[in-house]
């Protein structure tokens, strides 16, 4: 019975690696469904393959062989379900569905489902750090007071560093499971997680844009309705 794997691997950056991989892939009869760079960082690189077997029981072989590769970590592996989903159409398809959104609470809420379909997260949320509470969300987040302390953490880190344009990160975890951006437009935070599986620079960068197109649907909807206020929020004096 044919199963698919995806593998996070951890290889040197430099021509031939990527090659070498796929290579072992094709020796224990792998097809290689997709391949994405996550990030690349310090003379590494970290990519993600999407790997078909016949047979499930082939997945012992397939990572021994890839462990042969000189230089190269595996990361994680896990098991997906039908083949990864295409990360072009994805966007499009994001861009539609909150583009369709005509309130802020439904913008919130399509812009949560998102992120957990296009990162593969556990769980998102947007937080109101003013009010400390979480006004959209999709899984099941950790609990508000453990956000809140772990956003504080991600500020603190990210102090000045280039960090924040990419998305703010939990401190010392070097990436981590969890990241966080600002919904600038909104004076909003979004988080999402993945326990065990840590979000690479390229994810991080990629939950900002989703951020940033969120902003852009905030910014449209004032322009064209005049001043709105985001959900829970009261209407601020002029």
């Amino acid at each position: 019975m044919v199963a698919t794997f995806l593998l996070r691997v951890e290889l040197p950056d430099r021509p031939g690696a990527l090659g070498a991989v796929a290579s072992r892939i094709g020796a224990v009869r792998g097809d290689l469904v997709a391949v994405e760079v996550v990030e690349h960082r310090e003379g590494k690189a970290v990519d993600e393959f999407v790997v078909e077997l016949a047979d499930g029981d082939h997945l012992s072989l397939l990572l021994s062989e890839v462990a042969e590769v000189d230089g190269v970590a595996l990361q994680d592996v896990r098991p997906v379900s039908g083949r990864r989903h295409d990360r072009r159409l994805e966007a499009y398809t994001t861009a539609l569905i909150i583009l369709k959104e005509r309130t802020p609470q439904g913008v919130l809420d399509a812009l949560a489902s998102r992120v957990c379909a296009e990162l593969d997260a556990t769980w998102s949320a947007v937080l109101d750090v003013e009010g400390i509470s979480v006004i959209a969300s999709q899984g099941r987040p950790p609990a508000t007071p453990w956000l809140m302390s772990s956003l504080v953490e991600a500020r603190a880190a990210t102090v000045g560093s280039e960090e924040t344009d990419a998305g703010l990160r939990p401190a010392g975890t070097d990436g981590g499971d969890v990241a966080f951006v600002d919904l600038t437009a909104w004076d909003l935070v979004l988080g999402a997680g993945r326990p065990g599986w840590r979000f690479g620079t390229r994810e991080r960068a990629h939950l900002t844009a989703l951020a940033h197109l969120a902003d852009a649907r905030w910014a449209e909807m004032t322009e064209r309705d005049g001043r709105v206020s985001p959900p829970t929020r009261p209407m601020r004096a002029g």
